[in-house]
């Protein structure tokens, strides 16, 4: 079973919400719903793991962590963001790190939050 954790990303909050509507106007099961976004779990994982190759480093002041049911959980302050030439600051980032190798994918699963 794949993370669900980029259910909750721009593309798929927009797939959710597209989905809603096709269920309301009676144009697909809530079943089918639910079958395209495990598709979606599973192929959003697939390909970050395959298809991304970009690294970033970053580095701030730890706020608060937490580990719990093989999920950690970082809030950082004062962050900096480095990719090669580009540097970005914000003030707190919330950040949740799954291994994905528990997982049929195979990677490591990344969320981050900016306030």
């Amino acid at each position: 079973m794949a993370y669900q954790l980029y259910r909750n990303t721009t593309l798929g909050n927009s797939l959710q919400e597209s989905l809603d509507e096709l269920i309301q106007t009676q144009q697909i099961t809530p079943q089918l719903a639910l079958q395209v976004l495990l598709q979606f779990d599973k192929a959003i994982n697939t390909a970050l793991a395959n298809r991304v190759r970009n690294r970033v480093n970053f580095k701030g002041s730890l706020n608060t962590y937490r580990f719990c049911d093989n999920v950690w959980t970082f809030v950082l302050n004062d962050v900096e963001f480095r990719e090669v030439t580009d540097l970005v600051k914000v003030d707190k980032v919330k950040i949740v790190a799954c291994d994905g190798k528990s997982s049929n994918v195979g990677v490591r699963s990344i969320n981050t939050y900016v306030w």
